[in-house]
């Protein structure tokens, strides 16, 4: 398992179309994908749970991988995540 705190860099936060994205993103890979912030806990793989963090731009979220692709998921989970 690995997890590793991410600044959101995408210039308009999580909203419906770079939630879909990232969904995108963390559906390509075995490993189980979580997404904390605050006190929320939610699987990266669903756009719902997703949308419900309501992330702004420069908000720090904790991403959780956890499975035998979990690396390379976190690397391009925060490559997507950190992007501008």
């Amino acid at each position: 398992m690995v997890s590793k705190q991410i600044t959101i860099k995408i210039p308009t936060g999580l909203e419906a179309r770079p939630v879909a994205l990232l969904v995108q993103v963390a559906s390509q890979y075995e490993s189980s994908i979580y997404v904390e912030a605050e006190e929320k806990k939610v699987n990266a793989k669903s756009i719902m749970g997703m949308m419900s963090l309501g992330l702004a731009a420069g908000e720090e979220v904790t991403v959780i991988a956890d499975g035998d692709d979990e690396e390379v998921a976190m690397e391009n989970i925060e490559k997507y995540l950190s992007s501008k």
